[in-house]
């Protein structure tokens, strides 16, 4: 065949341009229908899913994972297509929700705010006054001295009796016996309670114990003795304070072990304090007395406010030693 004729399979010439292939015909071929009727020849459907013909849309293309002609021709710039590479490695955990305050309403994140500001304020104001109560004598304190008791008096009292000029080597033990009416309205007198010892009793064995059963009655009587001269009289408004203070405490006591018997009325108190020297070591030549000295208060007739709250009785006088 000659190198020159023309049909499908003439050989090129080198040097010439490759003769244009043709296109077959797309259309098919007779008894066949095209693909969006899905029908051959011999009258069978294609395997479509029902998906595709409810929704009458033609199957979506795979793309080839190598060699996609639609691809081949594009060169890479360097660039990431975003819509098609997506990193999900930089979508780190969700946030964690809020917490604290930060987790109120707006409102109450402001009542939150306010009342921390209080507490804040008013322990700044606790730590000035206690500060100017065991400071030197300077211009404030003899400006607002007035002030500065009436906030430290009697519950934040500071002493130095631990360390110098000579610390307190002495064991003080408060009592208290009362004149009681009794359920059948007779009056007696109880015995003595030792308040101190049944403090110790219950501080004893106790990891935590409180500051109440700790300091309440021994600072109590510390400030009574300041404040009143050997005759047991007050040397200043402090010392009717001082004895208010200790009145109320035992009267409290007293209904806590239900002085009298139960229903009884204490009508007056009378306290007293037995003061011991703590004996010194057995290598220490201190001689020190072993006799105990006993200081006898007056007695104290029992008003309406000194009742502990929960336990007065309907009459205007004594206090009802209630079961607790």
């Amino acid at each position: 065949m000659d190198a020159y004729d023309k049909g499908s399979n003439a050989r090129p010439v080198p040097g010439e341009p490759a003769a244009a292939v043709p296109v077959p015909d797309s259309s098919p071929p007779e008894g066949h229908e095209t693909a969006d009727d899905h029908k051959t020849s011999d009258g069978h459907e294609t395997s479509d899913s029902p998906e595709q013909k409810l929704s009458g849309e033609a199957p979506a293309r795979i793309p080839q994972q190598y060699g996609d002609p639609q691809r081949d021709d594009q060169q890479y710039d360097g660039r990431y297509d975003d819509d098609q590479y997506v990193d999900t490695a930089l979508a780190g955990p969700p946030l964690p929700p809020p917490t604290g305050i930060s987790a109120l309403s707006l409102p109450y994140q402001i009542a939150a705010a306010l009342a921390l500001a209080v507490v804040a304020v008013a322990a700044c104001v606790h730590v000035g006054m206690v500060f100017l109560h065991v400071a030197p004598s300077n211009t404030v304190t003899k400006q607002h001295g007035q002030a500065i008791d009436e906030w430290i008096y009697p519950e934040f009292e500071q002493n130095w009796k631990l360390f110098a000029p000579n610390p307190l080597q002495q064991n003080i033990a408060v009592q208290v016996r009362a004149d009681v009416r009794a359920a059948d309205g007779e009056i007696r007198t109880t015995r003595w309670y030792d308040l101190s010892a049944l403090d110790g009793a219950a501080i004893d064995g106790n990891l935590l114990p409180s500051h109440t059963q700790q300091n309440e009655l021994r600072r109590a009587w510390d400030f009574f003795v300041a404040t009143h001269d050997n005759a047991n009289r007050p040397n200043g408004l402090r010392g009717a304070l001082s004895e208010k203070y200790l009145r109320r405490i035992v009267v409290l006591r007293l209904d806590r072990e239900q002085a009298g018997g139960r229903g009884a009325v204490v009508q007056q108190v009378q306290v007293r304090s037995r003061t011991s020297n703590v004996p010194p070591p057995k290598w220490s030549q201190e001689q020190v007395s072993d006799k105990p000295i006993v200081r006898v208060l007056p007695w104290w007739p029992v008003s309406e406010a000194d009742r502990p709250a929960g336990t007065r009785p309907a009459e205007s006088t004594g206090t009802e030693a209630s079961a607790r």
